[in-house]
């Protein structure tokens, strides 16, 4: 990844060597997926391209784009378009600006009903262009919401005022984000606060738009580029997981060892104090995403703990996952932290108020995020812009993932006290319900295929449409599976689809969580595949093995269960088959209930 194009970026550094960047990023040998992209614009888009190309390069995305003539968005949605067709796009972006409002009249002598049924006029010439692309294209669609204009006729009542502009792009706003609410694979981008965060007098300079119809200035455009990559990497899995926080001037002011509990600043005494507390409740609401909090501290662990026993923190021992408190290198206390939560180190976003430590982590870990996080004042800015946990969806999973991830440290202990393996597995008294999708699971398991990279044989990725389609059609056999224990209930955590062939399946998706990895899940789904097919007659089994960069940990995974390897390329693709005729069960630990009916494995 290229350290120009973490937030804080220079944007006129980045408009005047993007050629350089770009081919810096395709000459780097980073393994990523390709998307197609349809911008359609109501204004010029060549910039925003070419600026959102590097961003998604660095992202681990490589797009194709397909842009619209200039101001020609409702037309290449609304009419046939044998190009966009041709194209057949990924994901649809449609920039439009306040500048693409036309139902707008400044009119004061206009009735309010008129003011009101105006907004509605530009709602709907939008919502049936929605529907449109949505019936055509079957893809996610990012709509930019409205900016404040640029000036207000009529002072502070323009935003109360049905006549005011400000008061039209609210109530048009309004009607867009209820539309999202009620509609899967929609998703706002939200272009008012943005260019409210940069300042609508810079944002909105005129001089721009008459002479390029740039409806923001062009210092402003790698802002906005930024701000859709982080609502794409959102959507296609790409977000963070977990924080690793430092403690000494990162949770709190000062130096626990030498000042001792009562000398450090955390709280309402001071403005530093209270900085520190706000980036403690900031820190802590996180939790409520399913994002993972870690300490990472060079302290003795009595001193850390001293100070997370600070009667006004906000957060506590109990609010972290994996501790590391002690004197050796930072990097490998990350890495430490990344094994017992079993997750890639490329999951984390590494936070320390001390510029050489962030050095040595980024330098030494690949693909961790470590934001350059200035004063204390700065941090919950920096943070907030870098957007690592951007929300595009939403599950009861993410909600308890905290919950989740602390059951799973505590099998890790209970682990130790076994000599068996089996018998560890057996004390943990395991019962999987492994059905067909079932439209609650939908949503979590669009976003599983998003996001497990590790156990993932062809790391195929579904948008919630695709999903749906595979779940009513009836040419394949679909698994989800959820796990529980004496622990806790750990959710769906793996998928499987095969598509049938005649007399044989062909597995195009097996995955699942790595909070479960190692306890014979993979067997439980692999039974029920088999008894699965052998009901519809389906004699053997037909898998492939994609290598990528994170899933080396299932190369060996269909040799493990007993297929015969077919075929392999240079690259590294393995092709296996299994004959089921004879299949034996392999799961002897996993108690198994298939929609409602209970069996023993």
């Amino acid at each position: 990844m290229l350290q120009a194009l973490a937030y804080p970026f220079d944007s006129p550094e980045l408009l005047r060597h993007r050629k350089q960047y770009r081919r810096q990023l395709l000459e780097d040998g980073s393994q990523r997926i390709t998307k197609r992209i349809a911008v359609l614009g109501g204004s010029t888009t060549s910039d925003i391209v070419s600026m959102l190309e590097l961003f998604l390069l660095n992202e681990g995305i490589a797009p194709e784009f397909y842009e619209s003539e200039y101001a020609q968005y409702w037309q290449d949605a609304m009419f046939p378009n044998e190009r966009l067709a041709e194209f057949a796009p990924d994901l649809i972006l449609i920039h439009t600006t306040c500048r693409n409002i036309t139902e707008f009249q400044q009119d004061l002598t206009l009735p309010e009903e008129a003011c009101r049924e105006a907004v509605l006029r530009q709602y709907q010439k939008l919502e049936v262009m929605w529907d449109k692309l949505t019936e055509t294209y079957h893809c996610p669609i990012i709509q930019n919401n409205f900016e404040f204009p640029g000036y207000r006729l009529l002072g502070s009542a323009d935003a109360s005022d049905p006549h005011g502009l400000t008061n039209f792009v609210t109530e048009l706003n309004r009607m867009i984000y209820a539309y999202a609410r009620s509609h899967a694979q929609f998703y706002v981008h939200d272009l008012m606060s943005l260019a409210a965060s940069y300042g609508l007098d810079r944002w909105a300079d005129p001089s721009y738009w008459y002479l390029y119809k740039y409806p923001m200035s062009l210092q402003a455009i790698p802002e906005y580029a930024y701000s859709l990559t982080r609502v794409i990497r959102s959507i296609y899995g790409k977000n963070k997981k977990a924080l690793v926080l430092d403690l000494d001037n990162t949770l709190w002011g000062g130096v626990i060892g030498d000042d001792g509990q009562a000398g450090i600043e955390i709280g309402q005494e001071t403005a530093q104090a209270q900085g520190y507390a706000e980036f403690q409740q900031y820190l802590k609401a996180h939790q409520q995403l399913g994002v993972l909090l870690n300490i990472c501290s060079k302290n003795e662990p009595e001193n850390a703990e001293l100070g997370l026993k600070h009667p006004e923190s906000v957060l506590h021992r109990e609010d972290f996952l994996a501790v590391e408190a002690n004197w050796e290198p930072k990097d490998q206390n990350v890495l430490k932290i990344a094994d017992q939560l079993q997750l890639l180190p490329d999951s984390f976003v590494f936070v320390d108020d001390n510029p050489a430590e962030r050095a040595i982590v980024r330098g030494q870990i690949p693909g961790i995020a470590v934001p350059e996080i200035g004063e204390v004042t700065d941090y919950i800015r920096v943070l907030d812009h870098c957007g690592y946990f951007e929300l595009t969806s939403y599950s009861k999973d993410d909600a308890k993932r905290n919950e989740m991830y602390r059951d799973n440290l505590r099998r890790s202990q209970l682990q130790k006290q076994f000599a068996s393996y089996t018998e560890y597995l057996e004390s943990l008294e395991m019962q999987a319900q492994i059905t067909d999708f079932l439209p609650v699971y939908l949503p979590r398991i669009t976003q599983l295929t998003n996001k497990s990279n590790q156990f993932n044989l062809t790391t195929r990725r579904y948008t919630e449409s695709e999903m749906q389609a595979v779940a009513d059609s009836p040419d394949y056999i679909r698994l989800c599976g959820r796990l529980r224990d004496k622990f806790g209930d750990n959710g769906i955590v793996s998928v499987v689809i095969g598509e049938k062939q005649g007399t044989r399946l062909d597995i195009v998706l097996w995955l699942m969580s790595c909070r479960v990895l190692k306890r014979d899940m993979e067997l439980a789904m692999l039974d029920t595949l088999v008894e699965q097919c052998q009901t519809q007659g389906i004699t053997s089994l037909h898998g492939v093995y994609l290598p990528t960069a994170k899933n080396k940990m299932v190369a060996g995974l269909y040799d493990s269960f007993g297929f015969t390897k077919q075929s392999e390329t240079p690259e590294g693709r393995t092709d296996w088959t299994l004959d089921i005729s004879t299949y034996t069960k392999r799961n002897h630990v996993i108690r198994i209930n298939q929609e409602g009916e209970t069996e023993h494995g």
